[in-house]
């Protein structure tokens, strides 16, 4: 076991983030599980136990979620409530503070009161350590499954909306990711061999088969099975990608499968451009820098990069472990709630 003084939980619907602080304040240790919560309390449960047994008991615990979103739950409260109650039992009794966005954090008993601030706040969390940090800029956060996109300056954070319909309707929350997209998702059609050619409305490849096939993707971003439930090789996603026009993978289409997947990382990419340029037209001043965030990162660079703006990758904010600073990227909400409750503590 490592000793730690403090542990931060971003508690989501697919995965579960940890992150660890030492007694100095520093980042310890990251980690991420994947955790499909639609598939009922016992998996949320297990994925909690088997992270936490790895620190010393009696440990406080800082805790942001989205978990209350996952079907599972008849309503976003009961989700909210239900999730808290697992937290309890897998920190046994240890100290648990809920990250509830601008209203700071509250005991675990008031989660019901709270729960409309509480539910799906990890973005917030994010941005309030950036604006005390820096002094003005857009967050883009992409993970395997959305994209936050949180515009911050010195000392607040100024999204327009919170709840996840409010971030929606604001184009703050934007539901494509590095991973778990459904390619059909992206486009109605695409070019190939000359033509334009409808996508199939199946779940037979997912933005994971495009970016491993455009080079961009890691390991770490990719936890989930495959559509088809098949290797995780360049060649399998070229012929999961190609059955989504219909055409059956040979090793000469490879080129021209990779070049599908470049047109619709295009098409994702420019879903996340649009997304962008309306917030920033919301801020009073034209930003002038985007702050990187999440597995899907690499696209918040090109996207910083098209619009002339100064890119800060997070995993050069949150640690100065070069170690960690990939992983706390990755995982930024349950660093950035950590450090949150840690300056709380000290203030």
């Amino acid at each position: 076991m490592k000793r730690i003084a403090r542990l931060g939980w971003d508690v989501g619907g697919a995965h579960v983030k940890l992150a660890a602080f030492g007694q100095d304040g520093r980042l310890k240790a990251v980690r991420i599980a994947p955790c499909p919560v639609w598939k009922g309390e016992a998996e949320l449960a297990a994925t909690l136990r088997a992270l936490r047994a790895e620190f010393e008991p009696g440990v406080p615990s800082a805790v942001t979620m989205t978990a209350e979103g996952a079907d599972l739950w008849p309503d976003r409260p009961a989700g909210v409530v239900g999730t808290v109650g697992l937290l309890m039992q897998a920190l046994a009794g240890a100290p648990l503070a809920l990250f509830a966005g601008p209203e700071g954090f509250v005991p675990p008993e008031r989660a019901a009161e709270h729960a409309d601030r509480i539910a799906s706040a990890n973005w917030y969390a994010t941005a309030a350590v950036l604006a005390h940090l820096l002094p003005g800029g857009i967050l883009v956060d992409i993970g395997s499954t959305t994209a936050d996109l949180i515009p911050f300056e010195a000392g607040r954070v100024t999204a327009r909306g919170f709840s996840d319909a409010e971030r929606l309707a604001s184009n703050e929350l934007v539901y494509t990711g590095a991973a778990r997209t459904p390619v059909m998702a992206l486009a109605a059609e695409a070019p190939f061999a000359g033509r334009w050619l409808p996508l199939m409305a199946e779940l037979f490849a997912t933005t994971a088969d495009i970016h491993r096939l455009t080079g961009d993707l890691t390991e770490e971003a990719d936890l989930y099975p495959s559509a088809d439930g098949g290797p995780k090789t360049v060649e399998a996603s070229a012929r999961r990608l190609l059955r989504m026009i219909g055409q059956d993978f040979t090793p000469p289409l490879l080129t021209q499968a990779k070049a599908l997947a470049r047109h619709l990382a295009e098409a994702q990419l420019s879903r996340i451009g649009r997304a962008f340029d309306c917030v920033a037209s919301a801020q009073e001043s034209a930003p002038e820098m985007l702050v990187g965030a999440g597995v899907g990162r690499f696209m918040a660079q090109r996207l910083a990069e098209r619009r002339d703006l100064t890119y800060l990758d997070l995993a050069d904010v949150l640690t100065d472990d070069p170690a960690l600073s990939r992983q706390a990227a990755d995982c930024a909400p349950a660093v950035a709630v950590g450090l949150l409750a840690a300056a709380l503590d000290a203030a």
